[in-house]
């Protein structure tokens, strides 16, 4: 299934892909239709011909879950991004957040914040949790992921660097597209460790083209370490990391300045176009 929270008339709704319309599911968004416990089977089980139904050409998707209660990130989990950066494999996922409030949705403007000179991108798979878990294992973390979705990691690096933690050049205010689907493990190659293609381009010139294979960590072993530490609820997003193509580590580095237009994609997913704004004064 294709699961996304539609934005309509002001509000939200939790929504199926059912070919080219959207069928409503009963809830306000999919954050909170992913809280019942059997939102597989009622996704499933809602009768496309009965219900209210959008759309799909021209939807305007709102973030995938728009108040997640903890987006967690995985830093240096591609090797060639780890290589491009110049560092060690890590023996552990490196771990990093991002608040709500950074998320938008899969065709709005990322907002360039005029604090910064290194704005960059970053494609990543993520894993939308669907059951809650605590020190999950095996089974119980697989079973625990609702599906993936898209998501551009957008990065301040000067303020990234600015101290060895990462967590103030990544959540910016209204940076961060994720979205517009969440894809059930079934639907993908590898099930709950998809092996999958992820693009991205800056006004179609290809920036980073690799595939999941190539994660040191898999999206269940994301599953296992970060529920160690702390409770994952439904909803919740495990950004996994991205491929080398940074702008950053290029040679001269490239930044994205405002105007561009960035395609973030992920076969058998979906795909956010979003343009840079400049922020407007407040």
């Amino acid at each position: 299934m294709k699961l996304a929270t539609l934005r309509v008339d002001g509000s939200t709704r939790a929504v199926r892909a059912d070919g080219d319309r959207l069928v409503d599911l009963g809830a306000a968004d999919l954050g909170a239709f992913l809280a019942r416990d059997d939102w597989a089977a009622a996704a499933a089980a809602v009768d496309a011909d009965a219900a209210t139904t959008y759309p799909a050409l021209g939807a305007d998707f709102a973030p995938v879950v728009p108040r997640p209660s903890k987006v967690v990130c995985v830093g240096l989990n591609y090797r060639t991004h780890i290589q491009e950066m110049g560092r060690d494999l890590p023996r552990h996922p490196t771990l990093f957040a991002k608040f709500a409030d950074s998320l938008i949705g899969a065709a709005d403007d990322i907002v360039l914040p005029p604090e910064t000179a290194e704005f960059d991108w970053e494609v990543e798979l993520a894993v939308v949790i669907g059951a809650p878990v605590r020190r999950a294992r095996g089974a119980a973390a697989e079973a625990a992921i609702a599906g993936f979705t898209v998501l551009n990691d957008i990065t301040c690096r000067d303020w990234q660097f600015r101290t060895r933690e990462w967590l103030q050049g990544k959540t910016w205010d209204s940076s961060t597209p994720v979205g517009p689907y969440v894809v059930t493990p079934d639907e993908l190659p590898g099930g709950v460790r998809p092996r999958v293609e992820v693009k991205l381009t800056v006004d179609g010139e290809v920036m980073q083209h690799d595939n999941t294979a190539d994660l040191l960590f898999d999206p269940v072993a994301l599953v296992e370490y970060v529920s160690t530490v702390v409770r994952l609820n439904p909803g919740d997003l495990i950004a996994t990391g991205t491929p080398g193509g940074v702008g950053h580590a290029r040679d001269p580095k490239r930044y994205l300045t405002g105007g561009e237009r960035v395609v973030t994609e992920i076969q058998g997913i979906g795909r956010l176009e979003n343009t840079v704004a400049e922020e407007e004064a407040s």
